[in-house]
C-alpha cells in the first residue's frame, strides 16, 4: 500500500509555469512506475505523462510535449511534473498515480493500469 500526496497546484497566467510534486509514503517507491493525469470539468480523466521505475523512459500526451517534463527523485520518494508555457486549456485537476506492475523501463498510459492515486491538485490557467 502506498499513499500519494500532490502539491504545487495553483492559479497562473497563460505562459506561466508551475511544478507539481507527488510524494509517496513507504519504502518501495522504486518499484512503481509513476504517471500524471488530469481531469477538466465535464471531461474524462486524461493521460498527461508517465515515467518508468528507473526514470529512464518517459511518455507524454501530444498536447504537452515540449512544455511539460516529468521526472522523479527516488531518494525523495517524489515524482514531479514541470509545466511551462501553460495554456488555459491546461486547466484541470491534476492527479498523480502509481503502477506497481511495471518492469524497470515500462510506462503506463491508461488509468486502469494504475493501482494508487493521489487526491488531486487544482491547476487554473487564466487567459
Amino acid at each position: 500500500q502506498v499513499q500519494l500526496v500532490e502539491s504545487g497546484g495553483g492559479l497562473v497566467q497563460a505562459g506561466g509555469s508551475l511544478r507539481l510534486s507527488c510524494t509517496a509514503s513507504g519504502r518501495t517507491f522504486t518499484t512503481y512506475g509513476m504517471g500524471w493525469f488530469r481531469q477538466a470539468p465535464g471531461k474524462e480523466r486524461e493521460f498527461v505523462a508517465a515515467i518508468s521505475r528507473s526514470g529512464g523512459n518517459t511518455s507524454y500526451l501530444e498536447a504537452v510535449k515540449g512544455r511539460f517534463t516529468i521526472s522523479r527523485d527516488n531518494t525523495k520518494n517524489t515524482a514531479y511534473l514541470q509545466m511551462n508555457s501553460l495554456k488555459p486549456e491546461d486547466t484541470a485537476v491534476y492527479y498523480c498515480a502509481a503502477d506497481r506492475d511495471l518492469t524497470l523501463y515500462a510506462v503506463a498510459m491508461f488509468p486502469a493500469q494504475y493501482d494508487y492515486w493521489g487526491q488531486g491538485t487544482q491547476v487554473t490557467v487564466s487567459s
